[in-house]
Parts: structure tokens; C-alpha cells; sequence
């Protein structure tokens, strides 16, 4: 196997399967042929005398030279009892104390399992309206993030990591300017990403140097206005300061929602790649890059043979694992089972560009990531197609926006994840961003320091004789 020196640490202080006394109990070879035959194993609902062993040892291959690796849900609990295997989750927050502590109690047991949630707080009432049933006045869509982050801090997910979440306001609510703030405080909200819901109407507001409204969520009537260009100021000024809030751009998502029947897209998962319907859920995996490449006499060079194929497993691997996977709800099950998306995305893009002496800001390089990134996706749609001639379409089909063409599998098919620790696993650069240090330090897991050197710089230094 490639495992690196660091992947090892990583490995064996969260992925491994541990006793009660928290020793390891399994090799990461052992980790890998669990994971590969718990996935293979879902060929069995739909062909009763599937080779699952021959499957498995491809998934396991696949993994093991660090081609593919799936999210971290799925290595930590594939073929295990928890079995939760999905990164990625939406939850709705309705405008009740019990829909509002329902969905803190939902969210527990996705952290609990090892998932990230998405929230979008928009159909709270302002603070300070009066709520009817006590006479009492509401405290806000701010104080309930609060109390999720509370709750969040409280259960630490799979016992690995602590649970990580998103939290989207529409630009149109009251509280908008309190919300852009309620981060300006580091020690403030910790477990969570915050981004302002942006719509096409607040930045043509922004363009033309307009006022734009808000409304009530409540009452669905006008609550104010606000100059739209201060307000866009506030949230930039904000977001340079330390990073929070991020912006998205509901309208911009919405029009590519597949399956607009089944309402509107108002949240993401908890790093914002993943745009998901309430109660949908979305497990990833990712492409290490730096493995698809072959040497040429003139260099490196993309071997799409090869992408083609580690495209297609991967795409087999991650429908898979919607089938088997154990969900945290029912109706996460359901919902998740109707579209059955899934996210295959890329790392060590950056890593990749290097050896192919390509600059990370070049035109040559937002050309090639095109190529790239349309051939996987061509590739993924069509092995998709080929799943769906025995497995059966998405059941939405017939409702989304690809009805009358080839039944597809899958509603989607690609995502870009910032790949985390799946890059330190593949000892790569992480999804598509680009390196920031060539050598530096990594703190990780409470005070383990690990010195972390770019493959492609140690690889020609070494070549120079300059290396040590």
C-alpha cells in the first residue's frame, strides 16, 4: 500500500476500529477490506449470485492505491454496527419550539454518527415579535443557533469529531445585520459555518444602488428596508475580517434544483458544496488526481483511460453505499432513496498541475479543469445510466428535470469537497485548492504535530541531489 507516514497517524488515531480500552483492533489493511466488501455487498439486492468478493477486491484496490477514497462516515463505519455512512445533511427548522428542538434532537444523532447538518433559519420570526400562544416576544433566529451550537458542542461525533454545521439566513430577513455579525467573536457560535441566503433581486439592489425589503417571515409582510449596498459592504467588511459569513446564492441553486416538485433548495451541508433538500442526505468520495497520471517522454500527462475507469467504480461504490448505509431517520432514509445523489469530486488537483509544470493560475489550468472536470462528469452520468438498466431510475425520475431521456441512477453526480483528512490519507494536496506551504506543520487531534513535505518539491529535490 502507498500510506504515507502521516496517513498512518491519521488512520490509526480516528479510522481504526478500537477496543474499549480505545487499542486498535484492526490493520488499516483490515479497515480497507471492510470497508470494500460492506459496500460490494449492496450488488446482492439487485442480482442474488453477484461476485461481491471479486467487487470487493476492486473497491479495495481502488482504495488502497489511493484512487479513490469515499468520505470519512463510510470508512469509519462501513461493515460496522453504527453503519452510518453519509457525510453530507440537510434538516428543516420550522417556526415552533417543537420543530425547532425536534431538529436539535436530529441533528444530535447525525453528529452522533459521524455527519454534518445544514440548517437554513429563515423561517424563524424576528426576535422581539410577539409569540400569540404565551404573549411572550421571540428571541430569534440568533439565540436558537446558539442553543444548536450548544448541543453540538455536547456530542462529539462518533466519538471521532465534533459535529460541524451550516447555518444560512435569508438576505430579506429582519435580523439580517445582526446575523452577518453574530460571528465577529471568535469564541462565538464555534461549530458553525454561517452564510447569508443571497437573492438576484438584493444584488441587483446592490448594482443599481437601491434600497431592497425585508419581510417577516411570520406574516409574509414588509419589515423595513435597508440600503443594499451598505448592507453587501457589511457582509464583505465581515468576511475579510475572519472569514465568516460566506454568501450563497439561493436563486443561482435553485435553478439547478433536479427535482423542483419536491420545493426549494435552502441549505447546504456544513463546508457548502453539498445544496440538499431538507431530510436529503448525500455521501461523497473523491479522485486523487496525482494517481491518474502517466509519464510520457515529454513529462506527465492525463491518463483518461484510467480516470475513466476509477470514475465508473467510484460511481458503482457511492450508489452503493446509498443502499447500505444505516440512516440516522427514517425520513432521512426516504428522502435520500428518492433522488439518490451522490458526490464525486477531485483532489490533489494542485499536486497534479505541478508535475505537469502547469501554474495554478494559468488560463492553461481553468482550461484543463473544464476537460477534466466535464469528462468525470460525463463519465459518472454515464456509468449512472448503465446502473439504472438493472437497478432501476432514481424515483423521482419521471419528476426531475432529466424526465424523457435516458433514466439515470443518480439525481446528481459530482461535488467538490474540501477532502480534508481523505487528502492527508492519499498524501496529496486537498480538493482543488491550491498549496499553501510546500513544507509546514500540521497540528491535528489534540497536539499531535505532524510535518508534512509536498510530494512533487521532495520528488525533484531529491532528483537534484538537494533533498535531506
Amino acid at each position: 500500500m502507498k500510506i504515507g507516514k502521516n496517513a498512518m497517524t491519521v488512520l490509526e488515531r480516528r479510522y481504526l476500529m478500537k477496543d474499549e480500552e480505545g487499542k486498535n483492533i484492526e490493520t488499516v489493511e483490515q479497515l480497507f477490506w471492510r470497508v470494500a466488501r460492506a459496500i460490494a455487498e449492496a450488488d446482492r439486492h439487485f442480482d442474488p449470485a453477484a461476485d461481491t468478493e471479486a467487487l470487493a477486491g476492486r473497491f479495495y484496490e481502488m482504495m488502497t492505491n489511493l484512487e479513490f477514497l469515499p468520505n470519512s462516515p463510510t470508512l469509519m463505519n462501513a461493515g460496522r454496527e453504527l453503519g452510518q455512512l453519509s457525510a453530507c445533511f440537510v434538516l428543516p427548522v420550522g417556526d415552533s419550539m417543537e420543530e425547532i428542538f425536534e431538529a436539535i434532537k436530529q441533528a444530535a444523532l447525525i453528529h452522533k454518527s459521524g455527519g454534518g447538518t445544514g440548517f437554513s433559519f429563515s423561517r424563524l420570526r424576528p426576535s422581539g415579535s410577539t409569540v400569540r400562544t404565551t404573549g411572550g416576544v421571540a428571541s430569534g433566529p440568533i439565540s436558537f443557533m446558539r442553543v444548536f451550537n450548544m448541543a453540538t458542542e455536547a456530542v462529539k461525533q462518533g466519538g471521532t469529531r465534533r459535529g460541524a454545521n451550516m447555518g444560512i439566513l435569508r438576505i430579506d430577513h429582519p435580523d439580517i445585520l445582526n446575523f452577518i455579525d453574530c460571528k465577529k467573536d471568535n469564541a462565538d457560535i464555534t461549530n458553525f459555518n454561517i452564510s447569508v441566503g443571497i437573492t438576484e433581486e438584493f444584488m441587483h439592489a446592490v448594482q443599481h444602488n437601491n434600497t431592497f425589503k425585508l419581510v417577516d417571515p411570520k406574516t409574509k409582510q414588509p419589515a423595513g428596508e435597508l440600503d443594499a449596498r451598505e448592507v453587501f459592504t457589511k457582509i464583505v467588511e465581515s468576511a475579510w475580517r475572519n472569514g465568516e459569513p460566506g454568501i450563497i446564492f439561493l436563486d443561482r441553486l435553485n435553478r439547478d434544483n433536479v427535482v423542483p416538485s419536491q420545493g426549494e433548495i435552502e441549505s447546504t451541508n456544513p463546508c457548502g458544496e453539498q445544496p440538499l433538500l431538507p431530510y436529503e442526505s448525500c455521501n461523497l468520495g473523491s479522485i486523487n488526481l496525482v494517481n491518474m497520471l502517466k509519464k510520457t517522454g515529454k513529462g506527465y500527462a492525463i491518463d483518461y483511460k484510467k480516470l475513466e475507469k476509477t470514475a465508473r467504480d467510484a460511481v458503482h461504490f457511492l450508489d452503493n453505499v446509498i443502499d447500505v448505509n444505516k440512516y440516522p431517520l427514517e425520513e432521512i432514509d426516504f428522502t435520500t432513496k428518492q433522488t439518490r445523489k451522490i458526490g464525486l469530486g477531485v483532489m490533489g488537483w494542485s499536486d497534479m498541475l505541478a508535475y505537469m509544470g502547469i501554474p495554478y493560475n494559468s488560463e492553461e489550468a481553468v482550461e484543463l479543469a473544464g476537460k477534466v472536470m466535464k469528462f468525470i462528469t460525463e463519465t459518472g452520468r454515464a456509468e449512472s445510466i448503465e446502473l439504472a438498466k438493472t437497478r432501476g431510475p432514481f424515483p423521482l425520475f419521471n419528476e426531475s428535470i432529466f424526465a424523457g431521456g435516458p433514466p439515470l441512477r443518480n439525481a446528481t453526480i459530482t461535488t467538490i469537497a474540501p477532502t480534508g483528512t481523505l487528502s492527508i490519507i492519499a498524501g496529496c494536496s486537498s480538493g482543488v485548492e491550491p498549496v499553501f506551504a510546500y513544507v509546514f506543520i500540521r497540528n491535528v487531534m489534540d497536539g499531535t504535530e505532524m510535518i508534512e513535505v509536498n510530494p512533487v518539491l521532495r520528488e525533484v529535490l531529491e532528483e537534484r541531489g538537494l533533498y535531506s
